[in-house]
Order: C-alpha cells, then sequence, then structure tokens
C-alpha cells in the first residue's frame, strides 16, 4: 500500500505540472483527491490492515493528499498569474495617445432664457413666485373670471385628472394664490415662470407641454402706462435697446382692458420683412389690466386697488431671440442643438 500511495503521488504530481488551465487543475483535483478517488479508496481499505501499518499507512496518505493539494495550489496561481499578465499585455494602454477631454455640460436654453427674464425683473423690483402643476378647477379658472360655463374655456383643452384637478393651462393660478396671501393688502409685485400643459397637437410652433411666465403687479393707482413701461424695459433689455413695442386691443378674461403686445422685428429694423410677415413687427405676449372681478375674488377692493398682469411663452421668446424654427427641438434631447447654447 505504500508503494501504491507514493505511485500515486507521483502520477498526480506529474499531471499537475504538465496542467495548461484551470479546468485541468479541477479535474486533477477531483481525480485524485476526490471522494471516488485512489488516495480515498485506500483510506477506506485500512480496516484491513494491522494496528502496527495503521498509523503508518494513514500517515503517508496524508501526507501525500497534502503534497498533492499544495502542487496544485502552486500550479494554479501560476497559470492565474500567467493569465493576468497576457491580459495586461494585450490591454496595455498606450500612454503616448492624445487624451480625451470629457464633454462640458451646458445650460439648457430655456432654462437660460427663464433665468435672464427673471434677472431683468428683478431688476424691476418683482419677487419670483411659484405654484403647483397639478391644479384646482377653481384657481386655475374660476378664480381668474372663467366660471364654468364661461366660453373662454373652450380656447383651453385641458388634461383633467379628476373633475375638479387638473394639469394647470397657464401660470396664472398662482398669480391668485399670492395676492390671497397678501390678504388684500398691496403691493404684490411677482413673476411667475414654469410648466403649463394643454391638449394642442404637436408641430413646429405648438407643444402639450411648454414653459410660460406671467408677471403680475397689484398696488394703489396702477395704469396702463405702468404696464407699457414695464413691458418696454422688458423688450429693450431682453431682445436690445434697438426695439420697441406696441400695445393692441385684445380680449382675455381676467384682464379689462387687454392687449397684445408686439415687439419690433429685429431682423428688418421694422421695415417689413418675410420673418415679421411684412408687418414690422411680431407678436410676443398678451397683458392688460387685472379685471376687478379677479381682484376681488383675491380679496383685493377693486375701487382700491388696480394692477397689470402679462404672460408670455418662453419658447416663443427663445425662438425669437436665437432664430430657432421649430419649437420640438428644445425636447428632443438632441446634443447637436443643445451644444449650440453652451455660451450663451
Amino acid at each position: 500500500m505504500q508503494e501504491q500511495l507514493t505511485a500515486l503521488k507521483h502520477e498526480a504530481l506529474d499531471k499537475a505540472e504538465e496542467a495548461k488551465s484551470e479546468q485541468d487543475i479541477q479535474a486533477i483535483r477531483v481525480a485524485y483527491l476526490g471522494k471516488k478517488g485512489p488516495i480515498t479508496e485506500v483510506l477506506r481499505g485500512m480496516g484491513k490492515l494491522s494496528a502496527e501499518e495503521r498509523p503508518i499507512i494513514g500517515a503517508l496518505a496524508n501526507e501525500v493528499r497534502d503534497e498533492i493539494k499544495n502542487k496544485l495550489d502552486e500550479k494554479s496561481k501560476k497559470l492565474q498569474e500567467a493569465a493576468i499578465k497576457q491580459q495586461l499585455e494585450q490591454e496595455s494602454i498606450d500612454v503616448t495617445l492624445p487624451g480625451r477631454p470629457a464633454l462640458q455640460g451646458a445650460i439648457h436654453p430655456l432654462t437660460a432664457v427663464i433665468t435672464e427674464i427673471e434677472e431683468i425683473f428683478l431688476g424691476l423690483g418683482f419677487s419670483i413666485g411659484e405654484g403647483p402643476e397639478i391644479e384646482t378647477d377653481y384657481y386655475n379658472f374660476e378664480a381668474m373670471n372663467l366660471p364654468k360655463d364661461h366660453p373662454a374655456r373652450d380656447m383651453q383643452d385641458s388634461f383633467y385628472v379628476t373633475e375638479d384637478l387638473l394639469l394647470r393651462t397657464q401660470t396664472s393660478p398662482v398669480q391668485a394664490r399670492t395676492m390671497e396671501k397678501f390678504a388684500g393688502k398691496g403691493p404684490v409685485k411677482v413673476v411667475v415662470p414654469g410648466k403649463v400643459f394643454r391638449r394642442d397637437d404637436d408641430d413646429a410652433t405648438h407643444s402639450h407641454q411648454f414653459m410660460q411666465v406671467e408677471g403680475l403687479y397689484v398696488d394703489k393707482k396702477v395704469r396702463m402706462s405702468d404696464l407699457k413701461g414695464v413691458l418696454e424695459t422688458f423688450a429693450k433689455q431682453f431682445f436690445g435697446q434697438d426695439r420697441s413695442i406696441r400695445l393692441r386691443p385684445s380680449f382675455f378674461p381676467f384682464t379689462e382692458p387687454s392687449v397684445e403686445v408686439d415687439v419690433s422685428c429685429g431682423i428688418c429694423s421694422g421695415k417689413g420683412c418675410r420673418v415679421c410677415k411684412q408687418s414690422g413687427w411680431i407678436e410676443v405676449l398678451g397683458a392688460g389690466m387685472v379685471h376687478p372681478r379677479v381682484l376681488e375674488m383675491s380679496g383685493f377692493d377693486a375701487n382700491e386697488y388696480s394692477g397689470f398682469a402679462f404672460g408670455m411663452g418662453v419658447e416663443r421668446l427663445a425662438m425669437l431671440k436665437y432664430d430657432i424654427d421649430d419649437i420640438r427641438q428644445f425636447y428632443a434631447n438632441d446634443l447637436r442643438f443643445l451644444m449650440q447654447f453652451k455660451d450663451v
């Protein structure tokens, strides 16, 4: 039995030395040290040996098993080191190649425009307001002088969540909420940027979601001339000092009187061209004096207080400022488009 163990040891050690892979090592380990291997069989037959032979054969069997195990572990380590070395050689980095600079992000053009608008109105003494994007029917419509049977509601096809909750169609509800907080005591001077939602076909100039900035100023003896002065200052700072505005009569349920505001065309300097449809003017926003009913519903005495409000689409302003011809570009996440505004 001693000769058998010694022969098994030399046989296993020779095979371990010749092993070429981890699979070979595992196969040798199972063949010689496994439960059905020859060394285990020798140990099972020790019961037939005499009491004097058992400790000698047992010690030899353990010694052979340890030698085989150590040889297999040593060979496995060498194979692993060789594999890592080969991988490093194959995947080596050429340090002489030029580096690849990391792409630097940029502010989204709509965010940049909103920030510019906010800075202009902060300079005029306005504060920044915000409110929920899911709004109640009362604040979105009724508080803006649009009762449930008002025909002007048909102008805004809305996304309703429940019968009383909807995605806001304008940022005007924040005006009503802000006036309520002031509890009938002015002045109130706020601009409200944010997302609004209307069921609309998505095309080059329309989107079911867009950004809006609305403004409100309520105080004693606020006049239409104040509105024109504020909007003219805004237009000159946003579009350029050579631009001017004009007011045209219009209708909005929450203002009376109401006006559409045009800015002089920057392409033709008001002479008439393709961009302004030969008129010399481009429509940019709607405005007007706050309707007395809106003031009363928000807690203000319409006999003592007056005010003006205005609303502008951020995408429209950005398209005019940067000569963009398709509103969908703002939401397509196309880096080729967005990176043009990196230094804006």
